[in-house]
């Protein structure tokens, strides 16, 4: 048989390419190196899978070109994305930041859609199957793979890429979409993790170290940009989803600010205190807003035991700075194995604006988490996916 397309890879792009081909009439094989589909989806949310968001646009994305996503969102938007899977008994339930969930909180929920959808449209899977390469030829492409039953070849049109990045080996992550285009003569992006917690060594190590488990609502400042969400301190440095945001932006020795009471103005905390006395403590004007462990934590750098009335210029400015100007130098991040998303991949350079195919290798097309395309935290990761696997469908 020669398939319409084969495509590498049953994740999110991946199973809506093969979906959408089904639906339209195509023939398609996805080749999966794990023993079932998405199974990156699985784990998405805590197994609850935010499966897109409502406020999503190119400006929620790290590119070299993010004006790029233009061509693709317009093709499948986040409306698209709702009725779709609403057409499936999937009804979405909005929580914080525009994020959209399953009312029912699970993730197979999703996948089953996709497996439905297959079946119904006679896709093909091949499961525990391991490609060895992707090869060009007068009549299109040859695929080989290999799994328990031995090496095969197959042969299509035309060929996907949807096989992801490096993060979370466990799930059969590898830099295969990477190699494949340097192969194939396409320029590549650096990939680093993204979406990822941070590490913390040295002296200030065990200070983190001592407030794992708290959780603080901070701004959390970068190289211009900034994201209002929790941060989590870790026994080995910082996490929660202000710290897994700024890292996407984050470079190796930059250093980034927290802002530990973006809603209150401490100066004028301060004040106000004075004016009725001040015969509090810092330590206790803080208690109103922080854990009592961080607040003691901070007796690192503050006299809490002060009063508030005998506080200097100078005292008071540093309450202030360290409250809202907290300063952290990361060591660095937890790597692939942590990290949600992978930085970086084949340059939008390389691919068709609306079909995603590569202007070098014709019927060579790259979607998801491969290309040069990083969301934020939030869903928005999964709308590229879905949006990507569409656009790549509709001409194959």
């Amino acid at each position: 048989m020669i398939y319409d397309a084969i495509i590498i890879g049953g994740g999110a792009c991946g199973l809506m390419c093969a979906a959408q081909a089904g639906l339209i009439g195509k023939k398609t094989l996805v080749l999966e190196r794990n023993d079932k589909i998405g199974a990156k989806i699985l784990i998405s949310g805590g197994g609850r899978c935010n499966y897109t968001n409502i406020g999503n646009s190119p400006a929620n994305f790290i590119s070299e070109n993010p004006d790029f996503l233009h061509g693709i969102f317009k093709q499948w938007t986040v409306d698209d994305t709702i009725t779709f899977f609403e057409q499936y008994g999937i009804v979405g339930q909005e929580k914080t930041l525009g994020q959209l969930f399953p009312e029912t909180n699970k993730a197979k929920d999703i996948v089953a859609v996709f497996s439905k959808i297959l079946y119904e449209t006679g896709q093909d899977i091949a499961l525990n199957t391991l490609v060895k390469s992707v090869e060009k030829n007068d009549n299109g492409f040859v695929v080989t793979v290999e799994n328990a039953k031995g090496e095969s070849r197959y042969h299509a049109h035309k060929v996907v890429i949807s096989s992801g990045g490096l993060p979370v080996q466990k799930l059969g992550a590898s830099d295969f979409g990477i190699r494949l285009a340097k192969q194939f003569g396409l320029n590549v992006v650096g990939t680093a993790p993204a979406l990822v917690p941070l590490t913390i060594t040295g002296k200030d190590a065990d200070w983190y170290s001592s407030l794992a488990g708290n959780s603080v609502f901070s701004k959390v400042s970068v190289a211009g940009m900034s994201f209002e969400e929790n941060i989590l301190f870790t026994h080995w440095g910082l996490s929660g989803p202000a710290i897994l945001q700024i890292s996407s932006y984050w470079i190796p020795g930059q250093e980034i600010t927290i802002d530990l009471l973006p809603n209150f103005n401490l100066d004028n905390l301060i004040k106000q205190e004075r004016q009725y006395g001040g015969k509090r403590l810092v330590s206790q004007l803080l208690n109103d807003y922080f854990s009592r462990k961080l607040v003691d934590a901070l007796g690192k750098f503050l006299a809490l035991d002060t009063k508030i009335a005998s506080l200097s210029k100078a005292d008071a400015k540093l309450i202030v700075d360290t409250i809202h100007r907290f300063k952290v130098k990361p060591a660095g991040d937890k790597g692939y194995d942590k990290a949600e998303v992978m930085r970086g991949g084949v340059s939008t350079e390389e691919l068709h604006p609306k079909t995603l195919m590569s202007k070098k290798v014709e019927g060579l097309y790259f979607g998801g988490e491969t290309v040069d395309i990083t969301g934020w935290l939030g869903g928005y990761n999964f709308q590229w996916a879905w949006a990507s696997g569409y656009a790549i469908a509709q001409d194959i």
